[in-house]
Formats: structure tokens, C-alpha cells, sequence
């Protein structure tokens, strides 16, 4: 493993659980019953603890997109072509995607980062380029990429990570776009959770019933023919992943090292999520996971790990619309513990008991 993944995991500390304790002191003397807004009480205590600060602000949020292509769509695993990735890319640019739509409605930039696509963009405002290489490889015939490939995705995240801590940001979003995605994140989970592919493979963008069984095949056959070491995260996200589940793992090990709390968003982002904590089971602290999909490895996932998301809306687009929504809920709770007021300034008699 290079050195910069080495370096950012070692800076990774527990939060701040004395915060923690005074958050949870503060809340009790709002006016309202104890415990009575239930998790927005949590996300507060947690977000102050994660940060460091006892009255904090979200006033900086970005959402970001990694985008990549995926040679494994050249077996018919997507109901669309590849050349969406790049379209879609193209539309997130333009703000004209859902993920753009929610990121306003929440007051939070949205990031794309071409970490893979299979095209060359020019220079412009909120990309990021980023390119590893065009597209991963077939996995189902051979590694998806080499370990090389996959330790520079994971560290180009963390770069990224660094830049918005450089530029203020206050809670990070992650999201994706890439056609094909969700079969590599299908194995990544398999592998890495010792589950059966057909357990942890949905649908994706709705393909039919011949193409999902297609899918499972394929995931399988990929599995048998690469070995993905499941101790060795790197290794699965050579042998089966995608470059931007790579980049994904590596914000989220950033950002929990510099103390910037990180919403994941679905079933793509909770692979790269999966990957980081196996690197660095500390992340775990940063991390709110936004909500659970309609992928049914989502929920094989959340019972591995144990987590309870934060929505369940029947989500299944990606891109970070789930992030997005819960930035909202969290910066919710953080004006409940900094806007409203204590009993001893309302003048309100406390309980009796």
C-alpha cells in the first residue's frame, strides 16, 4: 500500500467524545421533552463530535460525484449503453440532474470528478479531472484493474479530500455516476461481506429478468476467475471493483482524517464505504450512512456492518441524491442544539422528573 493511504490512515483518531457528553447535556436543556426530536438529536451530538466543536455551522456542503465506465458492461449488465456515463457526466455539469436538483434544494455544491470515463472533457467549472484510466476492464475475463491502478484511486480521493478541507467544507457528500456500477459494486460487497452473489445483486437500472440472471453469472464467474483476497481490500477492488468506488473509499478516509464528516450515499458509495473501513475500521465514526436502496445487497450490507441509514425512501438513482437529503436532516439537528432555546431563556418550568 503507498504511502499516502498509510500516512492518512494513521492521522485517523477517534471523535471527540468529551464534546460529545456536553452536546448531549445542552440538548436535554432545550425545551422539549429529553430525547424528543430522536436521531437529529443524534446526528448533532455526533456531527460536534466529529468536528470538534461545541456550536457548529453547515454552511459549506458539496456532493461528490465520481464518475467511471466499466468494461464489464460489454456482457449487457445495464439497460443502458455506456455512452450515458459521459452524457450524464455532461448533465451534471449543466445542473440538470437530480442530484443537482436536491443539491440546491439542500444549499450544497455538487463536484464531479472524472476518475475513469471513457472520454476526454475539457476544463470546467466544479470538474475535476482526475482520469486513472478509460473505463475499468472486463472483470469477468481478468482483473478489472491493476493494483496499481486501484491504490491510485483510493489516494486521489484522499487528494480531493484534502482540497476541500483546504476550501472550508464542512460535510461531504459522496455520489457516483457509472453506467454499469452496480455489478462491481455486487462483487465487492460478495467478496467482502462472504456473501452469495445472488444475495447481494439487484437490478440496477431495471434490467430484465435475463439480464439479471446474466448478471449474477457473470458476477460469479468473475469472482471464481480472479480470486479477490476478501482480508485485502485493495486487492478485491483490483481483482472486481471500479475506479470511482476506489475514489469514493479514499474521500471517505480523508475526510474522516481531517475530522469532516462524510454522508455515503447508496449502494455504490456504501462498496467504496465497505473498503474504507476495512482499511481503517475508524472511519466508521465519521460516516452517516443516508439511506438504503433498493438494491438488496444494500441491506445485506447494512446488516453486516450493523448500521441503520438514515432514509428509507425506495431510492435506487445514485449520483448522491440520498447524501443530499441527509444533509439536510443532520444540518437540521445541528440548528436544534445552535437556533433554539434553553428553558432558562424561555422562561419555560422544566419537568419534574
Amino acid at each position: 500500500m503507498k504511502n499516502i493511504i498509510n500516512k492518512k490512515i494513521k492521522k485517523i483518531k477517534g471523535i471527540d467524545k468529551k464534546i460529545y457528553h456536553k452536546t448531549e447535556l445542552l440538548l436535554d436543556r432545550l425545551t422539549k421533552p429529553k430525547d424528543s426530536l430522536g436521531r437529529l438529536e443524534e446526528f448533532a451530538k455526533r456531527y460536534c463530535a466529529i468536528r470538534g466543536e461545541e456550536y457548529p455551522k453547515i454552511d459549506k456542503k458539496v456532493i461528490v460525484a465520481f464518475a467511471a465506465d466499466h468494461g464489464i458492461t460489454e456482457e449487457g449488465v445495464s439497460a443502458f449503453p455506456k455512452e450515458v456515463t459521459v452524457q450524464m457526466v455532461l448533465n451534471f455539469l449543466k445542473g440538470g440532474a437530480g442530484i443537482n436538483v436536491l443539491a440546491r434544494h439542500v444549499g450544497a455544491e455538487v463536484l464531479v470528478v472524472d476518475i475513469g470515463v471513457e472520454h476526454d472533457f475539457k476544463k470546467r467549472k466544479n470538474l475535476i479531472l482526475n482520469k486513472i484510466n478509460y473505463g475499468t476492464k472486463n472483470f469477468s475475463k481478468g482483473p478489472a484493474m491493476s493494483r496499481k491502478e486501484a491504490e491510485a484511486s483510493i489516494e486521489r480521493g484522499i487528494i480531493i479530500a484534502d482540497k476541500l478541507k483546504s476550501h472550508g467544507y464542512q460535510i461531504i457528500g459522496t455520489g457516483d455516476m457509472g453506467i454499469g456500477n452496480t455489478t462491481p459494486s455486487s462483487a465487492v460487497i460478495s467478496v467482502m461481506t462472504s456473501s452469495h452473489p445472488k444475495d447481494v445483486t439487484g437490478r440496477g437500472t431495471g434490467i430484465g429478468d435475463r439480464a439479471y440472471l446474466r448478471k449474477i453469472k457473470l458476477i460469479e464467474k468473475g469472482i471464481k476467475i480472479n480470486r479477490p483476497d476478501p482480508t485485502d481490500p485493495i486487492d478485491v477492488l483490483t481483482k472486481v471493483g471500479g475506479f470511482e468506488i476506489g475514489g469514493i473509499a479514499g474521500l471517505i478516509i480523508g475526510s474522516s482524517a481531517n475530522r469532516i464528516p462524510v454522508v455515503v450515499d447508496g449502494f455504490i458509495s456504501g462498496a467504496g464505504a465497505l473498503i474504507a473501513l476495512k482499511l481503517a475500521p475508524n472511519v466508521k465514526e465519521y460516516i452517516f450512512f443516508s439511506h438504503i436502496s433498493e438494491e438488496k445487497g444494500h441491506k445485506v450490507l447494512f446488516d453486516y456492518l450493523g448500521e441503520k441509514p438514515i432514509l428509507d425512501l425506495s431510492l435506487r438513482l445514485g449520483e448522491g441524491t440520498g447524501a443530499a437529503l441527509s444533509i439536510s436532516l443532520i444540518e437540521a439537528g445541528v440548528k436544534i442544539l445552535t437556533e433554539m432555546a434553553t428553558f432558562e431563556e424561555a422562561h419555560v418550568s422544566q419537568s419534574n422528573k
